[in-house]
This record gives C-alpha cells, structure tokens and sequence, in this order.
C-alpha cells in the first residue's frame, strides 16, 4: 500500500538512502522479538537466488521523480539481483513521457512502464461532474493513447488504482462501478494490444471491518484512518471483488494480474477458486508476504500449485532491509521473523515463516513468469543475465 502523503514520501527517501548507504539491513529486522525467547535459525540472504522481476513498483508515487534516489535504487537492484523493475506510474494524458524519460535517460535496460489513468482530470474534487472521466470522450483519448504509447513502445501495461470502485465517482455523484460497460474498450484494446491490467481491487478483509480493538488490523487503521472502508459509503468487499470478476469473465482475451494476490492473501481458498475460474488470471503478491507468511504450508502449497501464475511484486521502491525479507520469506524455511523493517509492524501485529520454495519454483515467480506475460521484460532480463555473466 502506499500514501501520496509528501511527508512520508520523503521520510522513505530518507530511509531508502541510509539504507543503501550502510549496505545493511536493520538488525531488528532479523531478530525474532525484543519479547520472545525463541531461539531458531536465521538464514542471511543479501540477494536472491535467480534474477528479478519486480512488476510492482512506483516511482513516481513514492519517489517524485528523485534522481539521487533513482540512482540508489538501482545500485541495489544491483546488489540484490534485481534485473527488471515495472513501474506503474506513467498516468495517461498526462505524464507517459515525463516518466518514460525519468527512468530510461540512464537506466533504459532496468525498467519498464505500465500507464495509469486520472479519472479526475483537471477537474474539482468536489465537483464530479468536471471529472475528466464524466466527459464524453475520455474512453476514445484513453484507447487512442494506449494505441500510440504501445506503438511507440513506452508502456508494457495498464495500472488500475484501488480508488477504481471505491473513490472515483460519476457525474451525480455516485461510486464509479467498475464494470460499467463504459469501460469495455479499455478492456478490449489491452487484449488487442497485449497489454496486461494490473488493478488494485478493494483491500485486506480487515480494512472493511469496524475499527475497534477487536479488528486484527487495529493499530495501522488508526495510524491510517484514510484506509478503513467500513462504511456504508463504500461497496463492500465481497462486491468489489465481484465486479472485477464479471470483468476478467467477459474479457477473456485480456490478461489481468490481481495485485496483493487479489487482496485476498488472507483466503488463498477463495484466491484459488477465482484462478481455476479465469483462465486470464495471474497474481502478484507485492505487499502481502505479511499475510502469506503466516500460514507458510498453505502458501506453499498454493504457490506450487499456481507456479505459472504467480508474479514477483513489492510495492517498492523499499529500503533493503525490505527487499531481503522477501528473499528470506521466499527462499529460506527460517521460522517466526519479522516481515519488515519497521517497527511497530505496518501491517499485521504478526511473525512470519519462510515458504523455502524449490530453486525450479523460485525462477519462475522471480523472472519466467513475467517474461512470458509483460511485454518488454524479456529482452531486458536477457541482457542482465548476458552482463552477469
């Protein structure tokens, strides 16, 4: 999850830089609890096994565009084994070039992007009906771009906020409906075109849930009230979900990728009758290892099963400390370890176990699978693995 709040944008840049700056990540990140007198094995991962695809980062949104911090990020993408990052920040209409240029000036071989949309526009945020979405021809410049952004090989995607179904509204005033048949040639043309769409849908069970002390998801709903839906104001989550799906059942030539494993890492039953049901379903799961870990044989078996199916995401850019939690939670079988760097924990007052993956399992969720399904990453990721060489 992220904030566009600028205070803590900067604070991460801060973070990001320390970070990399001590090539180390924070002790508390490794050790079990100040509370705790369990004492069992750490395994110390400083990269991962395979080379990376990461399909779920925001430089734009978290980072504004900092070079220095571009600059950092990429020396520990070095470091960590990181070939390719997909950033999902190049908002149509608006900032494709400018993004497009920020990252490829020097580092054309490391990223590739994936276009958004500002259903808002220009217009009054209190005042839909100016929204750019609510006018009469914001589907035509939306398709007629992504015809020429993927002519002109800029964008490998198209990025759908969560705010698609939960905060965008039309022209009277009420929610967006996310499968409103406005929005059909949206769909359509990235299956014509070969676009993947990424969305964001709904979140954890628990931001839906009344915030009182007996929601698991107590503490950070408080820090965050702004990421707390349980109101009658907003869809709930079960139809949220809903109405994404009747859109991947009717576009079945359009691949979707679920982002934070479709928000429903907490229910990998449910996560697993929605991939037999849609064929043009992937997942990602940036965001999430705090969920996934803490039911290590359920995720395992669930990655085993969708080894095809399952992409690398973060939700970076993060401090390293971050990053090699990922690589512990993926690759090790170390048992009851902090999921972030942070403390208190940011999303769950929980420990997690590692899922100790298969080297035959990890390469596919760390670059095969990516390649296969994102234009552009291929060429990239082979030319990282030629200069590694």
């Amino acid at each position: 999850m992220f904030t566009r709040d600028s205070t803590a944008v900067f604070a991460l840049a801060i973070c990001l830089t320390m970070s990399v700056a001590n090539g180390q990540p924070n002790s508390d990140a490794d050790s079990v609890s100040a509370l705790s007198q369990l004492k069992v094995a750490k395994t110390s991962l400083e990269r991962a096994a395979f080379p990376v695809v990461d399909v779920h980062t925001h430089f734009f949104v978290k980072g504004k565009h900092n070079a220095e911090l571009l600059k950092e990020y990429v020396a520990m993408m070095d470091r960590n084994h990181i070939a390719v990052c997909v950033s999902l920040d190049a908002t149509l209409l608006k900032r494709v070039d400018e993004h497009c240029n920020f990252l490829w000036s020097e580092y054309r071989d490391r990223f590739v992007v994936f276009g958004n949309i500002d259903f808002q526009g220009d217009g009054k945020a209190d005042s839909p009906e100016s929204w750019s979405c609510n006018q009469v021809d914001f589907v035509r410049k939306i398709v007629e771009q992504l015809k020429v952004c993927r002519g002109k090989g800029q964008i490998s995607g198209l990025k759908f906020f969560k705010d698609f179904g939960l905060r965008y509204r039309n022209a009277d005033g009420s929610l967006i409906a996310m499968d409103d048949p406005r929005w059909d040639p949206i769909w359509a043309i990235c299956g014509e075109l070969g676009l993947p769409v990424i969305m964001h849908t709904a979140d954890p069970g628990a931001f839906f849930e009344p915030v009182t002390p007996a929601n698991e998801r107590f503490f950070e709903l408080n820090v965050h009230p702004d990421w707390s839906f349980a109101s009658p104001d907003f869809p709930s989550r079960k139809a949220l979900h809903e109405a994404r799906n009747r859109i991947i059942a009717k576009h079945p030539k359009t691949t979707f990728i679920a982002a934070h494993f479709g928000n429903d890492a907490e229910n990998l039953a449910e996560l697993d009758g929605w991939l037999q049901a849609y064929p043009n379903l992937v997942v990602e799961f940036a965001s999430r290892i705090n969920e996934l870990g803490r039911q290590p044989y359920t995720a395992r078996r669930f990655f085993e099963k969708y080894q095809d199916r399952i992409l690398f995401g973060t939700d970076g850019p993060w401090p390293e400390a971050r990053l090699r939690l990922y690589w512990r939670f993926l690759e090790s079988m170390d048992e009851y370890f902090e999921y972030s760097e942070k403390h208190p924990r940011p999303q769950g007052d929980w420990q997690i176990y590692g899922i100790g993956l298969p080297p035959s399992i990890l390469e596919k969720i760390y670059h095969v699978n990516a390649a296969r399904i994102i234009p552009g990453i291929q060429e990239k990721l082979a030319k990282f693995q030629s200069l590694s060489k």
